[in-house]
């Protein structure tokens, strides 16, 4: 292929090496030396991190994690646009300021329908196995060339600006990666043949509402455990799902499926593990309390979880 998902990878490499470099000579930060290495880190994983032995790897995660863990990712200060001009920017672009961010869903839209069987003799153009990914790099890498023209800036700018939010998001922008990982270990370490022993074990599953109630919210805590309610699907519906609910109680495969992914995502709504979904919004918005988002949804996430063990139990 022409254009690969490889690519994408070496420059969010870039991106995160330059991040490392701008923060480590970044006085203003206080802990600028650990956090350059934790973004210096992360950025080589994207950079050679395929040509590097597994257990290399291995050992600069669980160094990011220790810096993470012992509050070494720090934040430095960051120069703004005053009050003023920011709204003589904003009142200069109006409604033009929706052209880059709009831009980015258009063109990944256009490359994974339209561009993606075009070939260049035997070549495709885009990473076949990746297309979708591939034409999301490039409908970002427009929007970013469409932001400086409007704006008359330059991509050193967004650059800081690309530290500045790595920096407020901190540690948690690392997370999505951390637990895909977490999601296949759990998978090839067979966790969820040792869920469905300790469940037939200590639970009596011959109740059909309790084996409901098991899945369920089993399919919650997990997801608050792992943070993706992808990485505890297989776990629960592997352990109680299938051979129970299924086998023992001639369940609907599609029901019972539907249901227990909706109850991930309750699961999803009540953790900071979901970081993309519940950290990085508050982080972004600023707000005072970072467990915010995770305190709102918390009502609607518990009333949705009653809701799926009735529909699961009544319609399975």
């Amino acid at each position: 292929m022409i254009i690969s998902i490889q690519y994408l990878y070496w420059l969010a490499g870039v991106i995160l090496a330059i991040t490392a470099f701008m923060t480590a000579t970044d006085r203003t930060n206080p802990k600028r030396w650990t956090t350059g290495l934790f973004w210096g880190l992360f950025a080589i994983a994207f950079l050679v991190g395929e040509k590097l032995p597994p257990v290399w790897v291995g050992i600069g995660v669980i160094v990011m994690a220790v810096i993470a863990g012992f509050g070494g990712v720090g934040f430095g200060q960051h120069e703004n646009l005053n009050d003023r001009a920011r709204r003589e920017s904003a009142g200069r672009l109006k409604n033009k300021l929706f052209i880059p961010a709009l831009a980015i869903p258009l063109v990944t839209v256009i490359g994974a329908v339209l561009l993606k069987n075009i070939k260049f003799g035997e070549v495709f153009l885009l990473d076949p196995a990746n297309s979708t990914f591939v034409s999301l790099g490039i409908g970002s890498l427009v929007a970013l060339a469409l932001a400086c023209w409007l704006t008359r800036d330059t991509p050193v700018q967004a650059m800081r600006e690309s530290r500045r939010l790595t920096e407020a998001l901190g540690w948690a922008l690392v997370l999505p990666q951390m637990l895909a990982m977490l999601g296949l270990v759990f998978n090839d370490a067979g966790v969820g043949k040792a869920v469905a022993h300790l469940a037939t074990a200590y639970i009596n599953l011959d109740f059909r509402l309790v084996a409901v109630m098991v899945y369920v919210l089993g399919m919650a805590l997990f997801t608050i455990v792992m943070g993706n309610g992808f990485a505890a699907f297989p776990v629960m519906t592997g352990g109680i799902g299938v051979p129970v609910l299924v086998g023992m109680y001639g369940a609907n495969p599609a029901v019972m499926a539907a249901i227990g992914m909706f109850s991930g995502y309750c699961g999803t709504l009540m953790t900071p593990m979901a970081a993309n979904y519940n950290l990085i919004p508050a982080a972004l918005l600023e707000l005072p309390d970072k467990y915010a988002v995770i305190k709102a949804q918390i009502p609607t996430a518990l009333a949705m979880l009653v809701a799926n063990i009735l529909l699961l139990y009544f319609l399975m």
